[in-house]
């Protein structure tokens, strides 16, 4: 199929109002959309379905899937043009909103210094009016932004659409073998410039690392974490390890529940911390710092290396795949609006206004994109 052909059918199913997801994983060019007869929303249950799943950030709302069996999947490689050019827009600055998460940080970190945080994720959003509704468009300026990241657009007509860029993995999961990330600290790009990472971004990026390697146990055995290193995601730079083992038989739902929410986007504690947002964030999450991904597709490899011996290749190996992203980078488009998500980790050597500066940053790419 082609480019062409593959954007028409997912606008067809937009125009239809019928669901659909569209995505590219992270520094590949392939891109696969996933498109539903009908409008039943289906949930998962236990972690044994295969599709491809959408989850919000508070685990006691339904995960939703678009079921392998009953779903049309068509693919196309697609070569978009070069990211978007590093250019600062002018924020107009929201007095009100600046305020209003500068006193939520410092609540944040009066509540750490009680000693019952560690770390607590706090977030906002901001709303930019569109002019008209384009969401393939948004989504081919996305590609184009983000080649690095995993690049999604996503739509029931009972729940909403949602697009998104993100750079952060929950798990990767090839048969039994299990990668994830600790993903945590924020810099903006700047090319030529030397990078200097600050203790309060070592130790958040430390204490995700930790986090995770102490609750996989029970369900991953010969867990190995690299030594932190400098990634790029669109204009800006993360502190991310990598994370790899071997999963254990039936642990899949367990992982999810061990790695989700991660303190990347809740905190340490975990129960504390996302008490902690739910209470003081005013407003809902939604899907923003969810995760989605493919849920135990199937893969086949063959056995036989050699190309030319074509019996053989008939004998090949049949093996479950999951590949599933924190929902971050996200922008939810409403009513004309385009509501954008974003966020940064608390600890107790935050302040208050470099934080909201990180946010401000977070939110440039997806700004020009828009625009």
């Amino acid at each position: 199929m082609t480019e062409e052909e593959l954007f028409s059918h997912i606008q067809t199913q937009y125009d239809s109002q019928l669901p659909f997801v569209a995505y590219r994983k992270p520094k590949e060019t392939l891109v696969k959309a996933i498109l539903q007869s009908d409008t039943t929303q289906h949930l998962v249950t236990d972690f044994t379905e295969s599709g491809f799943i959408f989850s919000p950030f508070d685990t006691q709302n339904d995960t939703l899937i678009f079921p392998s069996e009953s779903c049309k999947t068509i693919t196309s490689q697609c070569f978009i043009s070069s990211e978007i050019e590093p250019i600062n827009l002018k924020h107009k600055v929201d007095a009100k909103a600046r305020q209003q998460h500068i006193d939520l940080v410092k609540q944040g970190i009066k509540y750490i210094k009680t000693g019952h945080l560690k770390k607590v994720v706090l977030s906002r959003i901001e709303v930019v009016p569109l002019s008209e509704d384009q969401p393939i468009a948004i989504f081919k300026s996305l590609l184009s932004a983000y080649q690095t990241a995993f690049v999604y657009i996503w739509y029931h007509p009972k729940v909403g659409l949602w697009l998104g860029a993100t750079p952060e993995t929950l798990l990767d999961i090839d048969g039994r073998r299990f990668r994830t990330m600790s993903l945590a600290g924020t810099k903006p790009y700047k090319e030529d410039k030397e990078l200097s990472w600050g203790i309060k971004e070592i130790n958040e990026q430390q204490i995700v690392t930790e986090y995770i390697v102490n609750h996989i146990h029970d369900s991953v055995s010969d867990i190995k974490a690299t030594e932190p290193k400098t990634i790029r995601a669109g204009q800006l730079l993360h502190l991310q390890s990598k994370i790899s083992g071997d999963l254990k038989a039936g642990q899949l739902q367990s992982v999810i529940k061990s790695l989700h929410p991660t303190p990347a986007i809740c905190g340490l504690p975990k129960a504390e911390a996302k008490k902690f947002i739910l209470k003081n964030e005013q407003y809902h999450r939604e899907f923003y710092t969810g995760f989605l991904g493919e849920l135990n597709l199937r893969t086949s490899k063959s056995r036989n290396t050699n190309r030319r011996n074509v019996e053989n290749n008939a004998y090949s190996t049949i093996k479950r795949s999951s590949e599933l992203f924190v929902n971050l980078r996200c922008v939810q488009l409403k009513n004309k609006q385009a509501i954008i998500y974003v966020g940064g980790g608390i600890t107790q050597a935050s302040n208050p206004e470099l934080e909201w500066e990180e946010t401000v940053n977070k939110t440039q790419t997806i700004r020009r994109v828009l625009a």
